[in-house]
Order: structure tokens, then sequence, then C-alpha cells
């Protein structure tokens, strides 16, 4: 009597992913680099080849792993140096993303910061001052998205006359897949935007050779990108870091900072297995996620701030060694469920050589995820210089105030017209607002603020009026 044959795993995870190079095939709006992306990491994620962590193998990170800011290379204010070392360096935004979440429409970096200019404006300020104040040639580089590439294109249109080269890229544009069957939602009649995602920053790297740009890099001698996210105003060139780096031939260095409790679930440095290592809350075992968001034990976090070696990332990646942990993104668009699977560019320090971390301070992570880090920014808090955002020093108090405004906030438009002028904040601990709440002009805070607008009821803040220390309800 036969026996029926029993399909194993490896074989169905096989035939799984044939069919679905098979319906990757027949869409032609994406590159076969992309398509070979996009199966390689379907194919990670299929074959559940995540390496789990072991928690006992886990060590605090030594001062020769995470360097300390102030005990990094002493550094010499040489323009002749300074110039040597700029005409190392390009500067990469992540410009990937959509200011939809601020009630915007078109890239987020192009949301108005402070006085008329955008998060580009600044970016190509402080990069045009270096180049003119030591004769070099630091690039900007912007990696967009097909969600913003087309508009970028536009809005760099207005820096043609700068004193600054500005390159852009596209990443990679990935499938989702249907959750039921993993099939890409394209080949199933989702030809619209909605149908694809971008994968994550962990994709700047194979974009940024399959673009041709790393290899124009190079030619121009390039030695060192800086990368960060375009909404972090506090991610400008350091000088300090990049010698460094230099000095040592660290091929990989991710700032991170000292964690607060507004930050427990960000990604920390480990040793491990005598390597730097970047742990993610994703990555955390159920019994060990109160440890990992402990500010004792975990002290730091990643701001997403990276340099990396231009010459280390070729070499990388056409090893196709840049295997990053694939974090999988359910969604549900248009009442199918679909999945898209993401890496992050912090994850790939564990493959590079003598990779490092260095202890920044707190400004260098100012990033604006919502109105209530537009109204810290926006306020006397706050002063640009050479498009530089730098902290008031009248401001005692090391820690910013805490600001919490409810959703009649929440669009940029409506947050601007609920403030006459932004107010004084800087004697201010915290903020809180609620309801249908108008602000006059010239009003300072100060202290614990809370303002109240029961509902169907509004509250005006009258001009000039001074709150302190006081609870404001109709």
């Amino acid at each position: 009597m036969a026996t029926a044959a029993v399909e194993s795993p490896a074989s169905t995870e096989v035939d799984q992913l044939t069919r679905i190079r098979l319906e990757l095939a027949t869409l032609d709006q994406i590159s076969d680099n992309e398509k070979q992306g996009f199966l390689k990491l379907i194919g990670r994620y299929l074959g559940g080849k995540s390496e789990a962590i072991q928690w006992e193998k886990i060590k605090p990170p030594t001062d020769e792993v995470v360097v300390p800011y102030d005990k990094m290379s002493e550094f010499s204010d040489d323009p002749v140096k300074i110039k040597s070392l700029l005409d190392k360096l390009a500067v990469l935004k992540l410009n990937g993303g959509l200011g939809t979440t601020m009630g915007c429409t078109g890239p987020k970096s192009v949301i108005e910061v402070r006085n008329g200019l955008t998060f580009l404006d600044l970016i190509v300020k402080q990069i045009e001052s270096l180049n003119q104040t030591y004769d070099s040639n630091v690039p900007l580089v912007l990696m967009n998205s097909f969600n913003t590439h087309d508009d970028t294109l536009k809005i760099v249109e207005r820096y043609k006359d700068s004193k600054l080269e500005v390159i852009t890229f596209n990443q990679s544009q990935y499938p989702r897949v249907v959750a039921a069957d993993m099939i890409p939602w394209p080949a199933k009649g989702k030809t619209d935007n909605a149908g694809w995602y971008p994968p994550g920053h962990g994709d700047v790297f194979p974009s940024l050779d399959n673009s041709g740009k790393l290899d124009e890099l190079l030619a121009q001698g390039k030695e060192y990108v800086f990368i960060a996210n375009s909404d972090n105003l506090g991610a400008i060139v350091d000088l300090k870091i990049l010698n460094h780096l230099v000095e040592n031939q660290n091929e990989y260095c991710m700032e991170v900072t000292p964690k607060t409790l507004a930050d427990v679930k960000g990604g920390t440095l480990i040793s491990y297995e005598g390597r730097v290592q970047l742990l993610e809350i994703a990555q955390v075992p159920d019994e060990h996620v109160n440890e990992f968001k402990s500010i004792d034990k975990f002290k730091i976090f990643n701001t997403n701030n990276m340099w990396v070696n231009l010459k280390a990332i070729k070499r990388l990646v056409e090893a196709d060694a840049l295997q990053m942990e694939i974090i999988p993104n359910p969604k549900e668009v248009d009442g199918v469920k679909v999945l898209q699977l993401e890496t992050a560019a912090g994850a790939a320090i564990r493959f590079f050589d003598r990779a490092i971390g260095v202890n920044v301070p707190r400004s260098r992570f100012l990033p604006v995820k919502a109105t209530s880090d537009l109204l810290l920014v926006q306020s006397d808090l706050y002063t640009v210089q050479d498009g530089a955002v730098v902290r008031n020093p009248a401001r005692t108090n090391p820690e910013n105030p805490s600001i919490d405004l409810s959703s009649e906030f929440k669009k940029v438009g409506d947050f601007l017209k609920r403030f006459k002028s932004i107010p004084s904040i800087l004697e201010l601990e915290s903020l809180k607002v609620s309801g249908n709440v108008w602000f006059g002009k010239d009003i300072v805070l100060k202290g614990k603020v809370v303002v109240e607008a029961a509902k169907g009821e509004k509250v005006e803040v009258p001009d000039e009026a001074v709150l302190d220390n006081t609870v404001v309800k109709n």
C-alpha cells in the first residue's frame, strides 16, 4: 500500500517563494534590483531564520564601545584641517516620509519649522554655511521614496544657485503582501500607490549602491556619509565626531544619548558576543521588557544619527552581508490585511569593522514628530543660527518642557490657527491642553500649566496673559 508523500516545511517554503517570484515577474513598475531585493527579504522572512537574542549574553557597552562625547579625540580648529575633513564627507537625509500625520500633503521635510523656513531650508543653510566658511564641498544627498520623489525634485530646484550640490535618489519600492497568502498585492490588481511601500531606512545601503550614487561619492573622494532623519533638527555636522572616526578608522558610528522616561522604547546599544549591536524592544523576550525599559540598566538610546564609511558600505553590499533583522509591519489598507517587511539602518552596526557608538549631548536629538514638538522649536526656547536650531542658554532647566496637545491641535494648520503667536516657555515645566482652546498673542507660560475646554465649550487665553502654575477651565 503506497503512502502519501508528506510535504516538508522547507519544500512548502520553496513552493511559496517560487509562486511569489512568478507573481513578481508580472510587475513592471519596479526594477530587477528591487525585485531581487524583495525576494531576498521575503525569502529570509519565510525561512524564519531570525537569530533570537540570548538575554544572558547581553553586556553593557564599555567606554571603548560607546565613547563619551567629551572623551573623543581632541580636535584642532585649524581651517585647513577642517576643510580636509569636510572634503571627505557627504550628508544624507532620510527624506521618504510624508507629512500626513501632521495634516500636511507632500514630503514632511517641507513643513515650515521656524521663520518660514522648512526642514530642508534649514538643512541647506547649515551645509551652505560650512561650505562657505571652509571652502569645502559637502554635498547634500536626499534619499526619497516613491511617495516624495516628484515633489522633492520640484522643491530642490529652489537651491540650484546655492553653494551646495544636491543629489537625490529613490529608495526601493516593494510590494505589500496580502497577509492571508503572502502574494504581492499589486499582482492581485492593487497597482496604485497603496499596493507598495518603502522598506524602511535599512534600505539606504543597497539603494545608495543600486542608484549609482555610492560610486559617484567615492569618485569624488568622499569617505564618510552622515545619515540622519530629515526631521531631526539636532542632526547637524559635528567635526569632532568626524575627526575621531577618521583618526580611528571606525567604519560605523551610531549616536546615542542618555535615555529619559520618554525614551524607554527606543533601541539601545549592547555588547553581544564581542561586537557592538543594536537591541530593539521587538527583540526583547516578554519577561525582560520591563528591564529593557529601565533607565538604570539601559541608559542610552539610538538617535538614528549615523556616520558610515562609504567603502565599507560598498564592500558589504556587494557581499550581500547586511542581513539586518526583519521588522514585520502589519497594516490594514482599504479593508485588506497586508504585511510590509522592513529593516532599520541602525541594525547594520554589527556588520561593520571597528563600529562604535558615541554618547552625544541631548541637543543632537531634536525630532519634530508632532505639533507639540513644533511648539517647542518655534518658541523662545530656540533660536536659528546658520540653519542650526540652537537652544536658548537663558533656559536654566536642562530638560525641555513636556507638551501635551489634544487632537484639535494635531494638524499643523489647526495648530497655527489656535496660536496668535507662540507663547514664551522659557520657564515652563509642562503644558497640557485639551479641547477647543485658543491662545492670544504674547502669552507667557511658567511652571505646570493645564488649559481645558469642556465638551462643546471654548476657552480663549487672552493676549499678554501670564499663566504660572495654574489650571484654566471654563
